[in-house]
């Protein structure tokens, strides 16, 4: 079976357009989704919410706009865990930007998404 061929059996589409719609139309939106919730002190447990509603419009834009099926629970959660990931990585970015800014007297930067106590 040919990669194309499984991903219209089990994604709803060819590979190719799950790539593009995953990658390149909504996971900026996912990543604004991250940040959003991180920057406004929201907890994490917000985030799989809310890429679990960009996987639904990711799944109606492929129905949409090129006649994939509305209706794949692979390619579901395919979306969803590439958009949790992303969504993931922006809001542990922002909320190790916001501890070390908004109690600089506590806490320094390590790393990029980390942030560790001063001595």
């Amino acid at each position: 079976m040919s990669l194309d061929g499984f991903a219209m059996e089990w994604l709803g589409d060819t590979a190719g357009i799950v790539l593009f719609f995953n990658l390149v139309l909504v996971a900026p939106a996912a990543f604004a989704a991250g940040h959003a919730v991180a920057l406004t002190w929201r907890p994490f447990l917000q985030v799989p919410f809310y890429t679990a509603l960009l996987s639904a419009l990711l799944r109606f834009l492929d129905y949409a706009l090129m006649g994939g099926e509305l209706v794949s629970v692979g390619g579901f959660l395919l979306g969803w865990a590439v958009q949790f990931a992303v969504a993931a990585f922006a809001f542990r970015l922002t909320r190790a930007r916001q501890m070390v800014q908004q109690y600089p007297w506590l806490y320094r930067r390590k790393g990029l998404l980390g942030w560790e106590e001063r001595a």
